[in-house]
């Protein structure tokens, strides 16, 4: 894992493990099967990072903590987001952390199957924001005075709504920032109708 972390998980190799281990390649398949198999290894490792859902709490209590917490665990693990999305994912953490997760949506009143699309809304919602945080262009820093040098290319005649808001985050009055909890608080208010009322 701290190889992924520190140099990405395209550099990842069952010989730079070994390496690191001072052990043979060779030697490594006595424990795993290739480097797919130790990419699964990881991933869970990083999922058992994630605050599981309590069934004690309020639901959108609960999937609030969740969200933030798995968002803040994966930007702390850039390549894991990719590696969570394309691959089956069966460790032991990940299925702890999937049931906990049915388990609070069911018992505040969702179906099974709204219980599955719920949580996939809000994981779609994970994934996505953290993706384009990790690969945005440009620091919260840097927007009021990129918004100065691109504010020409947006003239108000043709765009007057964009250009409006370019003014906003110029003159400080928007700071521009995506937040994360906003779109996590519409989702989370909108699955709401879909439960029954117990």
């Amino acid at each position: 894992m701290r190889i992924a972390d520190e140099e990405g998980v395209e550099s990842l190799s069952m010989r730079k493990l070994a390496q690191k281990l001072g052990v043979k390649a060779m030697s490594l398949y006595n424990h795993v099967t290739n480097k797919d198999d130790i990419l699964c290894g990881i991933v869970d490792i990083v999922v058992s990072e994630i605050e599981v859902p309590s069934l004690e709490t309020d639901w959108k209590t609960a999937m609030r903590r969740r969200a933030i917490s798995a968002h803040e665990v994966l930007l702390r693990h850039p390549w894991a987001t990719m590696a969570l999305m394309s691959q089956m994912n069966t460790g032991s953490a990940m299925l702890r952390y999937v049931d906990a997760t049915l388990g609070c949506l069911c018992k505040a009143g969702f179906s099974f199957e709204m219980a599955d699309r719920a949580w996939n809304a809000i994981d779609s919602h994970i994934y996505g924001f953290t993706l384009q945080e990790l690969n945005f262009p440009l620091a919260a820093t840097e927007y009021a005075e990129v918004a100065k040098n691109f504010v020409a290319f947006i003239p108000a005649d043709q765009y007057p709504y964009l250009n409006q808001l370019t003014h906003h985050v110029i003159e400080g009055r928007y700071d521009g920032i995506h937040d994360f909890e906003f779109g996590l608080e519409l989702i989370l208010n909108g699955l709401d109708q879909f439960r029954e009322k117990i």
